[in-house]
Formats: structure tokens, sequence, C-alpha cells
């Protein structure tokens, strides 16, 4: 079992900068590869960045790509998502989620291949 607690949402302006947080319990924290996906009001769940088990891959979508930056320090067991000039369409509940049986420079793009989901961390941006 693995537990996924998020942190660091809150309100911005357009432009703004937000660095969410994702805690993970367990000792095999290494073993995981590591998403973040958004879900807005009235629409699905997407993917925005992952980092493969060896934090040496990274991708992005489209969105997110020249703005947002995920990395981990499996030392806090914790992935972070830096997000820089932030833009109101950016505005969503964001959750971080485990990937346990991801291949060691895999980052996985797809909801489906999680294991584990945070409760979620709503990130607001005004313009």
């Amino acid at each position: 079992q693995v537990q996924l607690v998020e942190s660091g949402g809150g309100s911005v302006q357009a432009g703004g900068s937000l660095r969410l947080s994702c805690a993970a319990s367990g000792r095999t924290f290494s073993n995981y590869a590591m998403g973040w996906f958004h879900q807005a009001p009235g629409k699905e769940r997407e993917f925005v960045a992952a980092i493969s088990r060896s934090g040496y891959s990274t991708y992005y979508a489209d969105s997110a790509k020249g703005r947002f930056t995920i990395s981990r320090d499996n030392a806090k067991i914790t992935v972070y998502l830096q997000m820089n000039s932030l833009k109101p369409e950016d505005t969503a509940v964001y959750y971080c989620a485990a990937d346990t049986s991801a291949s060691w420079n895999s980052t996985p793009i797809r909801g489906p291949d999680y294991d584990y989901w945070g409760q979620g961390t709503q990130v607001t941006v005004s313009s």
C-alpha cells in the first residue's frame, strides 16, 4: 500500500508560481515512476508530467512544457511540480500518482498506468 499526500496548492495571479509537493509512504519510493495529473471542473483528468524511477527521464504535456518542472527527492520520498508562468487555464485539482510497476526509465502518461493516487490539491489562477 502506498499513500500519497499532496500539498502546496493555492491561489495565485496569472504569471505567478507555485511548487506542489507529493509525499509518499513506504521505503520503496525509488521503485515508483511518479506522475502529476490535473482535473478542471467539468473536464476529464489530464496528464501533466511524469518522472521515471531513475529520475533521469521526464515527460511533459504540451501545455506544461517550458513552464513546469517535475523532480523527485528519493531521500525525502517526495516528488515536486514547480509551476511557473501560471495561466488561468491551469486552474484545476492537481493529483500525484505512483506507478509501482514501471521500468527504470519509463515515464507513464496514461492514468490507468498508475496504481496509487493522492487526494489532490487545488490550484487556482486568477487573471
